[in-house]
């Protein structure tokens, strides 16, 4: 062996942070609670941005949150969509986590959010 010689190790496979407990739909929403509107400073479980999460893979620790923005020209749309997935990858035993944006149906604050939201917007 030459001076300067390594030898090539090839790192460890990066495990799947899953910790072998399932992750449910309430860890997600409680996660997601946080969560605020950029623009609007409401939370985005109150607006009705989140549609709908979905579980999935064989430890059940893939997980697809389906949501949309107050608007399709949102400035902060790609850092909002960020913020969605760093808190649910935060969640003991997700792997992945994955953001889906959609504007099917297109949100509606006066159907969508909550008494709340819609008393703080002066939507009556």
């Amino acid at each position: 062996m030459g001076r300067g010689y390594r030898p090539v190790v090839e790192p460890p496979a990066r495990k799947a942070k899953s910790s072998g407990r399932m992750t449910t739909q309430e860890e997600v929403y409680e996660a997601l609670k946080d969560v605020q509107d950029p623009e609007l400073y409401i939370g985005i479980l109150d607006l009705g941005l989140v549609y709908g999460v979905e579980i999935a893979g064989e430890q059940k620790d893939d997980v697809t949150v389906t949501m949309t923005l107050t608007s399709p020209m949102c400035p902060v749309g790609p850092m909002f969509k960020e913020a969605v997935q760093s808190k649910v990858q935060a969640i003991e035993g997700v792997a992945k986590a994955n953001v889906e944006i959609t504007f099917t149906p297109p949100w509606d604050p006066r159907t969508m959010a909550n008494d709340d939201v819609k008393t703080r917007l002066g939507i009556w």
